[in-house]
């Protein structure tokens, strides 16, 4: 299938011109208010990844996450969509959809079947089920206890969680020990540094250990594993940018001249009389967005990091 992704920047410079800094990215939903990275030492960037760093990463997202399963760091969530399916024999897959696409495009690319479908409770019988949750692009969620409900239905249930971690109310880590259970988890998005490549898979001993061999033995780059372990204990930090990034979502949704059809405070999906219209109008102003190559309709803004951003968009929605 067709991979298709917000991030493609460089296709609308390509298109609209301008120089790479004059635009405004507001097709990912990574936090544009970034963690401040901090003084990397000069052991992380010459020498292999050590035991030791990774244990430290392991035992920062097992706090930050709340979970008592086995923890897999990895270089993005992305790695772990694309081993998953090796974890047992193709078979048949259902996905939750419309969703992020590098689930199905991983399972088709090795052997499986997969159906969309459109409600968790759909999933029932598949060998694996795949639910996003909060779900990208519309933001749908579903509680912990009615995913626990669909675990003794399918064969292994995999819920990512990339964008959730402003939603700790919402999240499975707690229960990621149990078998047939696998979750995920992004780190760049909430913390707005995607290009470090740092996700999680958390689970069982059995599925983390299958994951771990497929991954190899240095999946995560030294500087991610001290960014990632600094990064995961600043609660402070995390409090802060949940709360500035709920306050926004008003604040959004002011500005569109179009109904709000979901998302959650790190992107805003809207309604539109023409998706590619309006994003061609935004791009006129270099400000781009995400459309879906299934709707029409539907345009996904992520949430500006400054105010002279702000203000440029809302420049731009006026027009």
């Amino acid at each position: 299938m067709k991979r298709d992704h917000g991030g493609n920047l460089d296709a609308a410079i390509r298109h609209y011109g301008g120089a790479r800094e004059g635009w405004i990215d507001l097709s990912t939903g990574i936090n544009r208010q970034p963690y401040p990275v901090p003084a990397i030492s000069p052991e992380a960037w010459a020498a292999l990844p050590t035991a030791c760093a990774t244990a430290r990463l392991i035992e920062a997202a097992r706090t930050a996450y709340r979970t008592q399963g086995a923890v897999l760091p990895l270089a993005g969530a992305q790695a772990a969509i694309q081993s998953i399916p090796l974890l047992s024999k193709p078979g048949r897959a259902k996905i939750v959809s419309p969703t992020y696409n590098e689930h199905e495009a991983a399972l088709r690319a090795l052997g499986w079947q997969v159906e969309a479908v459109a409600t968790a409770e759909e999933t029932a019988g598949a060998d694996l089920a795949v639910v996003v949750n909060p779900n990208n692009p519309d933001g749908r969620y579903h509680t912990p206890q009615s995913l626990l409900a669909l675990l003794p239905r399918v064969g292994r249930l995999v819920v990512d969680e990339s964008f959730a971690d402003p939603y700790p109310e919402l999240s499975l880590a707690p229960e990621a020990g149990r078998a047939g259970l696998v979750v995920l988890r992004s780190f760049g998005k909430f913390y707005g540094l995607a290009g470090m490549r740092l996700g999680f898979a958390l689970g069982c001993e059995a599925d983390i250990a299958a994951l771990s061999q497929l991954a190899g033995p240095w999946p995560v780059c030294g500087p991610a594993l001290e960014i990632g372990a600094t990064a995961l204990a600043d609660t402070a930090w995390a409090q802060a940018s949940t709360a500035r990034l709920m306050s926004e979502i008003n604040r959004m949704d002011a500005l569109a001249p179009w109904r709000a059809v979901g998302g959650g405070c790190l992107f805003r999906l809207y309604e539109t009389p023409d998706s590619a219209a309006a994003q061609a109008k935004l791009a006129e102003h270099h400000i781009w967005s995400r459309i879906f190559p299934y709707s029409g309709t539907w345009i996904r803004l992520g949430m500006p990091g400054t105010e002279a951003e702000w203000a440029r968009l809302a420049t731009a929605l006026a027009a």
